[in-house]
């Protein structure tokens, strides 16, 4: 088992947190792990990347090659674009479809929905409506990562437990609402 993951998005929106749960999971299945991320002025609503590597084997390098990536989780669709050369041919893109426009010079709508568009493997939603809409306005990252669990290859079960370890400590209301936004998630993609 390999799996290549890209985490991207916006500071602030949860990235690192997605990463954490992954990994957390990864170990609980006896996976090795490699993490290298990339936080550029992610206080200021800049780019955060994350590359997360699972296997059943060791893992010499923490990067993922340009057209290695077997998943591109994505909090913002322009930011799933900037890795397009990293996934692999087969790979799956799976984006938030609301844009977060801290540039002036934030490319039309209209062309990054094409772009997506023609994208063999995508998954395209507004996780932010679903969190308000279900009343977990704070967990829409992980509405996403439970829209992306079957790419993931990692038991949905894991997951669930991860959140339960990651967010433990946060009180029981946290966890609850975590662990209905990863259902949210899943939901989203039957």
């Amino acid at each position: 088992m390999k799996t290549d993951i890209i985490l991207c998005g916006v500071g602030g929106q949860g990235i690192l947190s997605i990463a954490t749960i992954i990994g957390e999971a990864a170990m609980k299945e006896n996976l090795y792990i490699k993490q290298a991320e990339v936080h550029g002025m992610s206080q200021r609503g800049g780019d955060v990347q994350s590359n997360l590597r699972l296997s059943s084997e060791p893992i010499s390098s923490d990067l993922i090659p340009l057209g290695g990536a077997d998943v591109i989780i994505s909090m913002e669709p322009m930011e799933a674009l900037r890795y397009l050369p990293f996934l692999s041919k087969d790979g799956w893109i799976i984006t938030s479809s609301s844009p977060f426009v801290n540039i002036p010079n934030y490319p039309d709508m209209e062309k990054i929905n094409a772009d997506l568009a023609a994208i063999k493997n995508v998954i395209v939603f507004d996780i932010e409506k679903l969190a308000k809409d279900n009343g977990v306005p704070r967990s829409a990252n992980v509405i996403l990562l439970g829209a992306a669990q079957k790419a993931l290859g990692i038991d949905y079960e894991k997951l669930e437990e991860a959140i339960r370890r990651v967010f433990g400590r946060k009180g029981e209301a946290i966890v609850d609402a975590n662990i209905k936004a990863l259902a949210i998630g899943r939901e989203a993609q039957k």
